[in-house]
């Protein structure tokens, strides 16, 4: 684009304006649609030319800026059939009647620009600026210069499978507060953006507010979260997110579990690393402290997320071992380099061994082979999913938080694959508050579930799990996750802390990535936290440290 390119609205329309002078009607092609063959001249090939970039993007810029019909715009695009819907809607249902568009100089074939816009609707208005790019891509069939379709080229967060609206809103506005009454945003506190939308959604008139008129992003399920918190996938498209408020309601106060110190604490922690989450809870009450995420996508992983744990499942595993009366925590266990069962080897890291060392010692050093050695005398390949079902209340699909929660699975296996299972690889999925509520149960020797607001609220019936753990095993696991936390693989990270604490470590490999998954999850009083950080290494280097931050806020 020209250096020192301006806009202007004239008329009441859109206009591009470059160096003072309208760029006028651009060239919509007669009716071919864009990446129809031409047979007028002969199709052009080869990279973009400066003069063509900067002619596409004019022209898609100022036609768009006119509020030209979103048919004919399309036809500047190359997915005429997409684009067209998309650009129709921003002035029907956003409801945009006036922008100015001022373009930035072409990086490559990328063109930045920058939106200021006027939303009108029910008597109001209110100016919406935003930045976003298009790419100039060369028509396959015509070899026209076109822009390479894709709704976040009207807005950086439209995508296939939402659309912007202004209307007045259908929940009303929520003033979230933590336990101690302290506010809650997604500007100080940015993990809970997604987290305050679905609260809106379900308590906005349970907490007595009144709605406004707004302009959001709301998904093509209709903007509403999943209905029931038991889905555990959040099945149905997520809560809209406001962009811009026309004319504010009342909110209503909602409080919730969270806690800002605890919180804080968990937002820091996890920007260290460029994907990483973490969730925090009360052992005694199941109450929720703290969720956060650090991810480009704005993915809830912390509880929607479906990972394999490592080694911090084995928190579960030496539970069902001891149960079963295979180990206990004084009891010398096998810890072989390697072991195999069925067909499938599986080692220690850097093929470490120990010789007829305490069960505890084994767990405290995160030995697979010691774990893997007591499948047979177990006796059932269903154990392990019964063990995390009953006691630890994970996999049944029936939490009910307050918001969408995916409850964590440990599927049927067999044979190697069921070995697997039981230091957290394979087809064991959780995430990071499934983790955090499994060290809590392991504190707690009851499940509670985790909750963000009160049952009470909205009559939710929490879930329960079938039995306690038995108190012996009970003692003997904190036991040994004390131990972790204070001479194994835990120690370092967990150094800086007081008070009763006990931890376990993971690292998690996945297909295609060739450093694990770093895990990690412990406790200090009452107060349980569990993290991941992707391509993060062993459970202690990464996961550990945003542990530790957020117990030490507790």
């Amino acid at each position: 684009m020209r250096s020192g390119a301006k806009t202007a609205v004239i008329g009441g329309v859109f206009l591009v304006v470059a160096g003072g002078v309208g760029y006028g009607a651009y060239n919509v092609y007669g009716n071919l649609s864009g990446d129809t063959v031409s047979t007028a001249r002969e199709v052009k090939t080869g990279p973009l030319s400066a003069e063509e970039i900067d002619t596409a993007a004019k022209d898609f810029l100022t036609g768009w800026a006119k509020g030209e019909d979103g048919e004919t715009l399309a036809q500047l695009t190359n997915d005429a059939s997409a684009a067209a819907s998309v650009i129709e809607d921003y002035r029907d249902l956003a409801h945009v009647t006036g922008a100015v568009i001022t373009p930035g100089a072409a990086v490559g074939t990328k063109v930045p620009f920058q939106v200021k816009a006027t939303v009108e609707f029910g008597g109001k208005s209110a100016p919406w600026s935003y930045d976003s790019e298009l790419t100039v891509v060369r028509g396959q069939t015509t070899g026209r210069p076109l822009v390479d379709w894709a709704p976040s080229v009207i807005h950086p967060k439209l995508t296939g499978n939402n659309h912007l609206v202004t209307g007045e809103s259908s929940t009303p506005q929520i003033e979230a507060v933590d336990r101690n009454g302290v506010e809650l945003t997604k500007e100080k506190y940015p993990s809970l953006g997604p987290i305050l939308n679905e609260l809106r959604e379900r308590y906005g008139e349970k907490a007595g507010g009144s709605s406004g008129i707004e302009l959001t992003l709301r998904g093509d399920g209709g903007g509403t979260g999943d209905s029931g918190d038991g889905s555990g996938e959040g099945a149905s498209a997520p809560a809209a997110e406001t962009l811009l408020t026309l004319s504010k309601g009342a909110p209503g106060k909602l409080r919730t579990t969270l806690d800002t110190n605890v919180q804080a604490a968990a937002e820091r922690s996890v920007k260290q690393f460029s994907e990483a989450s973490v969730a925090a809870v009360k052992p005694s009450t199941g109450e929720i402290l703290a969720v956060a995420n650090n991810r480009a996508d704005g993915f809830n992983a912390a509880m929607l997320g479906k990972q394999a744990p490592g080694s911090t499942m084995k928190i579960v595993t030496a539970a069902l071992l001891m149960e079963k009366g295979l180990a206990a925590a004084d009891k010398p266990t096998e810890c072989p380099p390697d072991a195999m069962y069925e067909g499938r080897t599986f080692q220690n890291l850097d093929r470490f061994s120990l010789d007829n060392r305490p069960f505890s010692e084994s767990f405290a050093r995160s030995c697979n082979t010691a774990f893997i050695k007591l499948i047979d005398d177990v006796g059932d390949d269903s154990a392990l999913k019964t063990e995390t079902e009953e006691v630890f209340g994970i996999g049944l699909d029936n939490w009910k938080t307050g918001v969408p929660t995916f409850d964590g699975s440990v599927p049927a296996a067999v044979g190697g694959e069921a070995a697997a299972q039981y230091i957290g690889q394979g087809t064991v999925q959780m995430n990071v508050l499934n983790m955090a509520s499994i060290t809590a149960t392991a504190k707690n020797g009851t499940f509670k579930q985790p909750v963000l607001v009160a049952p009470s609220l909205d009559d939710r019936e929490v879930a329960t799990a079938a039995r306690s753990l038995a108190p012996d095993v009970a003692r003997q696991l904190r036991g040994m996750m004390a131990l972790t936390a204070t001479s194994g693989t835990g120690a370092k990270a967990m150094s800086g802390l007081g008070g009763d604490k006990g931890a376990k470590t993971g690292s998690a490999e996945v297909d295609g990535q060739e450093t694990s998954n770093s895990w990690f999850a412990g406790y200090r009083d009452d107060l349980a936290a569990a993290a991941v950080v992707q391509a993060g290494g062993h459970g202690g280097d990464a996961a550990g440290p945003v542990v530790a931050a957020v117990l030490g806020a507790g």
